[in-house]
């Protein structure tokens, strides 16, 4: 007899959900299980009108962009990301709110029972993706915005297959190198991966290689590639520097799906509303008394020196201590942040995480983050092993400017600590 599963609240969701911690495959990954486990809660997938967004840089405020702008058309939206801030209801939203946490907890136990039915033992990502797509197809969103995972290829979201599907992919950069490929044509095939039969495809220009790539797979899909202008008039919205790109790419998908369904286009005041939206983590500022405090989830070269060009443009020349920790992973791309961070900060603090949710994240040694630092002579840089060790040592800092950045998982650990004011 299989056990109800019921869950009444966040934490008991979390328990519920730590069984799948860890369920990947030992072997080369495919989409086999996720194929099979969304089989087994009705195929919600095939219910769902997408906008699936993959990319390097960029990907999740492109698809909260893109959100909002549906949302201003009077269309309902479903939008799932990855990973989540604060709490896992921000992977199911609806109009761009997560479900409230009775509502999240009830839906929850209702999926997980039919998993449990099932007897297959996805990923959490896996689950997490699934439940979104069966909770979406449940409301009849009228979209579904989805955003990749890692790569796209073999993502687990990478399972809409749909022809009216709109495929989009952000800017692309090394990262990942080690799943990926150590070429950007590598991982812009990885990218490009989503894209599947007939559907319409959009992208910013990159570089040559990236839109040979890009091309060559919309051949093979009979797919069309459409080129998003850069030129936007989004510098009108107040927007940072850094999303100014990522809001143009969004307005274009939009537009395209109005023009599509047959509606009309969206007026100024509806494209500003939408670009006000509140995304976690990126450029996310907290005035702290004499201090001002950014949280972003940049952890790569592309991203970091974005991040805090954009500082510079908006903080002009104020110091800067930077609190930051690294996935393990490809020393590549370790080395590429660690050199922009050290050319605009003057103090570095580095901390350790641990996470098992999307996928095993442990944090690099902080050893070889300092090793690094110091073969670059630059010698201001502070090993805390504790993350909140860590946020109590950068609000003690002299700098006016706090930034923390780096992984997502290490946010994971530092908001609900501002949030409890630690």
């Amino acid at each position: 007899m299989v056990s109800m599963v019921e869950v009444t609240n966040f934490e008991e969701a979390h328990a519920a959900l730590r069984r799948f911690y860890g369920k990947h495959a030992t072997g080369p990954y495919t989409l086999d299980r996720m194929f099979e486990l969304l089989a087994a809660v009705g195929n919600p997938q095939d219910k769902l009108r997408a906008i699936h967004v993959a990319g390097t840089s960029g990907k999740t405020s492109t698809a909260y962009f893109i959100a909002s702008l549906l949302r201003e058309t009077g269309a309902k939206v479903g939008l799932t990301v990855s990973p989540h801030v604060d709490e896992a209801n921000e992977r199911v939203q609806i109009n761009l709110q997560p479900l409230p946490e009775a509502e999240f907890c009830s839906a929850l136990s209702e999926f997980l029972n039919l998993v449990e039915a099932s007897d297959i033992l996805p990923s959490y990502f896996e689950a997490m993706v699934a439940f979104a797509y069966w909770e979406f197809a449940r409301q009849e969103v009228d979209y579904a915005v989805v955003e990749v995972g890692l790569g796209g290829l073999l993502d687990g979201t990478n399972t809409i297959t749909r022809a009216d599907k709109v495929c989009v992919i952000t800017d692309i950069g090394l990262d990942h190198t080690e799943l990926l490929g150590d070429t950007v044509e590598k991982i812009a095939a990885q990218k490009a991966g989503i894209i599947q039969l007939e559907n319409d495809v959009f992208m910013h220009e990159q570089a040559p290689g990236i839109m040979a790539v890009v091309q060559g797979v919309c051949d093979q899909k009979t797919a069309r590639l459409h080129i998003a202008e850069t030129n936007s008039s989004a510098e009108t919205y107040g927007l940072p520097q850094f999303q100014i790109r990522n809001f143009a790419l969004a307005s274009t998908v939009v537009s395209f799906v109005n023009a599509r369904e047959g509606n009309p286009p969206l007026d100024p005041k509806q494209v500003k509303d939408a670009a006000r939206v509140y995304i976690p983590a990126r450029m996310e500022v907290l005035r702290m008394e004499d201090k001002t405090l950014i949280i972003d989830g940049a952890h790569n070269a592309q991203k970091l020196e974005t991040l805090f060009s954009s500082i510079r443009a908006k903080f002009a020349d104020q110091p800067i201590a930077v609190l930051a920790g690294f996935v393990e992973g490809d020393r590549t791309r370790l080395a590429g942040a660690l050199d922009v961070i050290t050319d605009y900060a003057n103090h570095l603090i580095v901390t350790s995480f641990y996470s098992e949710k999307d996928f095993p994240r442990q944090s690099v040694a902080l050893e070889d983050i300092v090793s690094y630092c110091q073969q670059r002579n630059w010698q201001s840089v502070e090993p805390i092993e504790s993350p909140a060790d860590a946020l109590a040592a950068l609000r003690n800092r002299p700098e006016p400017l706090l930034v923390v950045c780096g992984s997502f998982y290490l946010l994971n650990h530092i908001r609900p600590l501002l949030q409890e004011g630690k």
